[in-house]
Formats: C-alpha cells, sequence, structure tokens
C-alpha cells in the first residue's frame, strides 16, 4: 500500500497525538488508503481545473437567459417572488418552470447583488459538483483512472461547457439526475434502503427544477433495483415504495402549497392556461412536449417519430446526431454506445448482484431512455437540453476503457477499443466537416491520429509498452480533440438569450429550435467577448456597448450593431423562415418593440434598453406597483433588469397566456398601479399585441394592447415608444 511518509510529519499535540484538524486535511489529500498517492491530489486538481475553465470569461454571458436573470432579481427583492419563482417581485406572474433552479440564483443575487456573476456563479458550482459525484461513482466500483477519465470526458463536452455556465434550468436538472444514478448505485452496494430514499428526494427535486423530465429515467433504474439489488424480492419492492414516497414529499410540497393557495393572492402561474401548475406541468411542460400538442406556445414540432420535421427540427432515432444536434453532445456518443455493449457482454455471466453490470445497465438504460425521448419528442426541443446526457455518456466512457484495458490481453477487449477510437475519430472528422471554416486542420489531423491509435491498440499485444503508450495517447488525443475544440470556443464566447448552442456555427436551423446562433438581434450584449444568441426579425442588446465580435445567424432581419463581426453580419442576415415554418421572420416581426427585440428576438432575446427609456421609467417608479408593462416575458424581463423596478409581463414568455384579461388590466390602471405600457408595434401605432397571437389563447394581449394605444398618449424615449397610462388621450397634456 503506497503511504505519504515522504510528507513532512503533521505537528503534534501535548499529548503526542496529531492535531484534528491537520489529520482532516492530511486526509482529504491522501484520500482513501487503497487508492495510489497520485488519485486524490489527481482527482483535487482536475476539480480545480474545471472550476477555472468555466470560471473563465464568465461574465461575457451579462445576463444571460434575461427571462431567468429578471426571476432570480425579483426572488432577491421579495420573498413571496422567490418562493413562487415570479419574474416579477410584484408578483404577476411567474416563470414557465417550478422556481428550483432560481433559488440558488435568487440567493446569490441576495448576498453579492445583481450583476452576471452573481447569477451564473451558482451554475459553475453545479458543473463541478457534477463532475465531483460522477468521479465518486465511477472511482467506487473501477479505478480512480476511470473517474479521471469520466470527469474529463464530461467537463469537455461543448454543451456542458454552455450549460453549466448558463442560467437556464438544465443545470441543476442535470446534477440531480447524476446524485439520483449515483444513489442508486450506492443502494445497489448492500440494499440499504437510505439510498433509495435519497435518490427519491434527488428526483422530486429535480421535478421542482424542470417537471416531467426528471422522472424519464425512473422506468430503467426502477427495473434495475428490483431485479439485481442484494435484498429479498419483498424488501426490494418496499425500498422501491419508501423512494416513491420520498420522491412525492420532495417534490410534491411546494406543488400542494400552490395549489392550494388562493389564486388571487399569489400570481399567475406561466405557461398554463388554467393558472394551474398541474395544468403547466401536464400540458405544456409535459406530454406537449412529447406530442407537439402545445397549447400557448409558439408552435409544435414534427409528428412523433418516423423523422418528421417541424419547427422544432427533424425528430427520429438519427436526431442526436444531425446537424443541428450532433455537435453539442454526440462527438462520444457512438464510443459510449460501443462501451456499453462491451460492458453488458463482459458482465453477462456474472452473478446477479454484480455491481460493474449494474453500473453499466445504470449509466446505460439512463442514457438509453432519455435519449431516446428527446430523439422522438415532436414537441418544443432546444439544442441544449441534450445536456442531461453528458454525465451519463461520460461515465460509460470511464467505465468501458478502464474495464477493456484492463482486458487487453484478451484480443477482442484490444479489437474494442481500436473500433471505439476509429469509429470516434471518423465521427470527429464528420462533425468538424460541418463548420469547414473552423480550425480546418483538425479534421484530417483527427482522422489519421485516430486511425494510427486503432492499429497500435489492435497490435498492443505484439507492440512493446513504449509504442503501445504512445497508441493510447494518440487515441485520447483523437476523441478528446474535436470536443476540446468546440468547448474552447464556447468558454472564449458569450451567450444571450432563450436559445444558445455551443461551438462554431455550423448553419443548421437557426431561431427558435435550430442549431444556430442568433444574430446581432436580441438579447444583452455582454460587456467583452463575442456574442452568440439566437434571434428571429430585428433586435438590439441591453444599452451595454459591444466591445467584441458577434456571432450571429438569426432569422428574419437581423440588423448588424456597432462592433459586429463580418461573419455575425453575413450569418445574421439570412431570410426568414425555418424547417417547416415559411415565412417565419415576417410572421414573428414586430413582436418585440423598437429598438430592441424586434420580431422572435422579442420573443427569445428581450429589448434594448437605453439611457433615455431607464430615465423614463425609473422616474416616480415608486409610486407605482409596476413601473411598466409590456407583452412577452423578454421583453418585460430587460427593461426590469435595466431599472431594477418591476415590469409586468403580459402574456407569459410567449405573450399567449391569459393574464392579465383585459378587465384585470383595466383595474389596474384605474387603480394607478401601472404607469408605463411599452408599445408591441416597430417603433408606431399598431403594434397589434406582440406575441399574442403565438399561442392558444390569442385574443388578451392583442385585446390590451389595442386598449392602450386606443386610449392613452404616445410617449417616445430614445428609440423606444411607450404609451403613458397615466395620460388619457382625452385629457390635455398639461
Amino acid at each position: 500500500m503506497t503511504t505519504l511518509d515522504h510528507l513532512p510529519a503533521p505537528p503534534q499535540s501535548a499529548a503526542g497525538h496529531p492535531r484534528p484538524g491537520l489529520s482532516l486535511v492530511r486526509r482529504a489529500w491522501r484520500g482513501r488508503p487503497e487508492d495510489p498517492s497520485w488519485a486524490r491530489p489527481a482527482f483535487l486538481c482536475m476539480l480545480l481545473a474545471i472550476t477555472a475553465a468555466y470560471l473563465w470569461n464568465l461574465t461575457a454571458s451579462g445576463y444571460a437567459n434575461s427571462f431567468y436573470s429578471a426571476a432570480a432579481q425579483a426572488g432577491s427583492q421579495s420573498w413571496k417572488a422567490f418562493f413562487f419563482g415570479s419574474l416579477d417581485s410584484a408578483n404577476a406572474i411567474t416563470v414557465d418552470k417550478p422556481p428550483a433552479t432560481l433559488w440558488p440564483m435568487a440567493l446569490s443575487v441576495r448576498v453579492f447583488g445583481l450583476g452576471s456573476w452573481a447569477i451564473l456563479f451558482p451554475q459553475v458550482l453545479m458543473g463541478v459538483a457534477t463532475a465531483g459525484v460522477l468521479y465518486a461513482s465511477v472511482r467506487r466500483r473501477f479505478s480512480a483512472a476511470a473517474g479521471l477519465i469520466t470527469m474529463a470526458v464530461f467537463a469537455l463536452t461543448p454543451v456542458a461547457a454552455l450549460m453549466f455556465r448558463f442560467n437556464n434550468p438544465d443545470a441543476l436538472l442535470a446534477l440531480l439526475m447524476t446524485a439520483t444514478v449515483y444513489c442508486v448505485l450506492r443502494a445497489m452496494e448492500d440494499g440499504r434502503t437510505k439510498w433509495l430514499v435519497w435518490a427519491g428526494v434527488a428526483v422530486g427535486l429535480a421535478f421542482l427544477s424542470k417537471t416531467l423530465q426528471a422522472f424519464l429515467i425512473l422506468p430503467p433504474l426502477a427495473v434495475l433495483y428490483a431485479v439485481f439489488a442484494p435484498v429479498s424480492v419483498r424488501r426490494r419492492f418496499g425500498q422501491l415504495g419508501l423512494s416513491a414516497l420520498s420522491m412525492l414529499v420532495a417534490g410534491g410540497w411546494w406543488v400542494a402549497i400552490v395549489e392550494l393557495w388562493p389564486a388571487s393572492s399569489r400570481p399567475y402561474i406561466g405557461g398554463s392556461q388554467n393558472n394551474s401548475f398541474l395544468e403547466l406541468t401536464f400540458g405544456y411542460n409535459g406530454l406537449g412536449r412529447i406530442n407537439g400538442d402545445e397549447t400557448g406556445s409558439v408552435g409544435g414540432g414534427g409528428g412523433p417519430g418516423g423523422g418528421a420535421g417541424g419547427q422544432w427540427g427533424e425528430t427520429g432515432i438519427g436526431r442526436m446526431f444531425n446537424s443541428e444536434i450532433g455537435s453539442q453532445i454526440s462527438w462520444l456518443l457512438p464510443a459510449a454506445l460501443i462501451l456499453l455493449v462491451a460492458g453488458v457482454w463482459l458482465t453477462w455471466r456474472a452473478k446477479r448482484t454484480d455491481l460493474v453490470r449494474a453500473a453499466f445497465l445504470a449509466w446505460g438504460s439512463s442514457l438509453l431512455m432519455t435519449a431516446g425521448v428527446f430523439s422522438l419528442m415532436a414537441g418544443i426541443f432546444h439544442q441544449y437540453y441534450t445536456v442531461a446526457l453528458v454525465p451519463y455518456i461520460a461515465a460509460l466512457i470511464g467505465m468501458g476503457v478502464s474495464v477493456l484495458w484492463e482486458e487487453r490481453s484478451r484480443w477482442w477487449a484490444g479489437a474494442t477499443l481500436a473500433l471505439t477510437v476509429a469509429v470516434t475519430a471518423w465521427w470527429a472528422y464528420v462533425l468538424l466537416g460541418r463548420t469547414p471554416d473552423y480550425l480546418p486542420w483538425l479534421r484530417t489531423a483527427v482522422l489519421v491520429a485516430g486511425l494510427l491509435g486503432a492499429v497500435g491498440l489492435l497490435l498492443a499485444a505484439r507492440l512493446g509498452r513504449q509504442l503501445t503508450l504512445v497508441a493510447v495517447g494518440l487515441g485520447f488525443a483523437a476523441s478528446l480533440a474535436g470536443p476540446v475544440a468546440y468547448t474552447l470556443n464556447t468558454l472564449n464566447t458569450g451567450h444571450q438569450g432563450s436559445i444558445v448552442t455551443a461551438g462554431p456555427s455550423a448553419g443548421g436551423m437557426g431561431g427558435f429550435g435550430g442549431g444556430g446562433r442568433g444574430g446581432p438581434g436580441g438579447g444583452m450584449r455582454p460587456p467583452t467577448g463575442n456574442q452568440q444568441g439566437t434571434g428571429m426579425g430585428t433586435g438590439g442588446g441591453t444599452g451595454m456597448p459591444p466591445t467584441g465580435g458577434q456571432q450571429g445567424q438569426g432569422q428574419g432581419q437581423a440588423q448588424p450593431q456597432p462592433g459586429t463581426s463580418q461573419q455575425g453580419q453575413q450569418q445574421g442576415q439570412q431570410p426568414g423562415g425555418m424547417p417547416g415554418m415559411p415565412g417565419a421572420g415576417e410572421r414573428f416581426r414586430g413582436a418585440g418593440g423598437r429598438g430592441g427585440g424586434g420580431g422572435m428576438g422579442g420573443l427569445l432575446n428581450g429589448a434594448s434598453v437605453d439611457a433615455a427609456a431607464k430615465k423614463l421609467l425609473t422616474a416616480d417608479a415608486d409610486a407605482y406597483t409596476w413601473s411598466a408593462a409590456a407583452i412577452g416575458s423578454q421583453n418585460a424581463a430587460s427593461y426590469q433588469l435595466a431599472t431594477g423596478d418591476p415590469v409586468m409581463a403580459i402574456g407569459g414568455f410567449n405573450g399567449s397566456d391569459p393574464s392579465p384579461t383585459l378587465s384585470q388590466f383595466k383595474k389596474y390602471v384605474e387603480d394607478g398601479r401601472i404607469h408605463y405600457f411599452i408599445s408591441s408595434g416597430e417603433g408606431g401605432e399598431g403594434g397589434g399585441g406582440g406575441m399574442g397571437g403565438m399561442g392558444g389563447n390569442s385574443g388578451t394581449s392583442s385585446k390590451i394592447s389595442s386598449w392602450v394605444e386606443a386610449n392613452f398618449k404616445k410617449v417616445t424615449a430614445g428609440s423606444a415608444t411607450f404609451y403613458d397610462l397615466t395620460r388619457p388621450k382625452t385629457t390635455s397634456a398639461g
């Protein structure tokens, strides 16, 4: 057993024993006694490297998704908004998700103040924690080296580098799903009930992050435990029942409070049509995502399965590899599938309770179940959802490489490793070919290195130690070079808006649901670095001076901003429309207001708030419940973040929620609770309700907009147009 005898002896207490505090530090540095001396230091250094990499250039994304940033701001100002997940501190409407993912951000803003770093730092911590849980799980059954490989694959997957530095709900969801698998595997070791209970708690909290997506891995994990756990059948099902109960408690307490709370004294449930969180869960955020029937959304997807196309891209078993999704997640997906088959085959005849087989089945079934649903779902689907697959892929890579390397003296193990490297290098060659202008030399280098490494691994038994190690090095380099290149691009680029993608632009679908970055329009421009967002129509930033280039690939008529790169200008001027939706750029133009976020930019990327508009809205803002009202949550969020005052989002995210009704809005105006209405038209009369026509309840936002335009004085501030709700047209301007 390796020891740390070469290290200085710890200082002794008066009784001659090591000081307890220093003993804990020594154990933390040394790790498990059975581990090699390098294992724990390597693990800690890897965690430090991931933390440093993910913190790099973090604030270039500004407020990232201003929708969730505004909700975090509201939660930092009001505990009621914190609890419900309200978009504004006056509690007009919630975001269209449960609030668990907002809570860490809101607490961070309470501590550090509102800013990009405070919003995004919790996501980085979630990424580091996920890497640590993966290491702990893989290391328990395999080796420290397998755990380190798992961490590296996880951190270097482009979509992970994107989403663990971005404030969408997926970061917390991925962490909790990883913790769920870890807890189930701990329970598989000796059948202890507490680990299944903790697994249920993790799933319940994941439900409060992104509702039903948290349940995707439950069926395979439940079957796994029911069949292979090392306790009696009766005890297994009893434990699964307790786990389900803990899940219901952990996720259901908040739902019960919200459903029982009088609707008149809580915010409207954003994304629902009947002010019900249960309706939101099983409709817009639930079955609607599967079958495409999403009342209140901006449109469904293709038909289920069979490669049907729609607003959200092609469905079918090849979806994870297509031009919109492939570069985000699929670099090592073929390798993970090969290694999953190899691991199961190797352990097929092991005893029923074998833990190595259980690990392959747990991570593998979670991957297959989640990827299968993602591939076939016909409703709203975005590329960044695939971050949920990253922990499963990383674990399979680490475990599979470890077991095959241990068996490398057997010809089939070496052949499988060689096949894995060759397939991975070929697929990287294909993916890199989709961005031919980005590091054009890399794809050929990857293919050549991968094939040489594969040949070396195939002949490892005949080669000496040094040549075998060279082959291993070539194999690793070829397998990771592509995702590393895309990850570095992602780390060096700011991302804003509701739909973001990792890596350089690959053409793709763009717009909402597509593969490209947004044009120069929309969202918050980062204070430094490049910008990547997604926009359709015209858009702007938030008044922050752009100091770097922007990569854009929007739809509609994106208008280049000062400092926009030539590439961003070219890509941002593509014709409107998207697959399955002709003329989309025209259809959605005018939804976001002049000067920012027009068209889908207003839906996805918010509005530009210049100094004049900010001055207008903040004057006497304390005298009103809401300083302004705007159609669509992104526009409202942009003004709220710029002014620090509550802004009512009419119609929720899509402008299609029936909240407030016209009569309710009239009452708010009569009571003097709203000062301004932010125009939903392109700089003048007749905005026509902005996004009101997008979803299933198209009349509410349009009626409010028309009523305001017909009855109140128009005010211009900078490039934006407002209506002063305290100045009816029948009253002189006095």
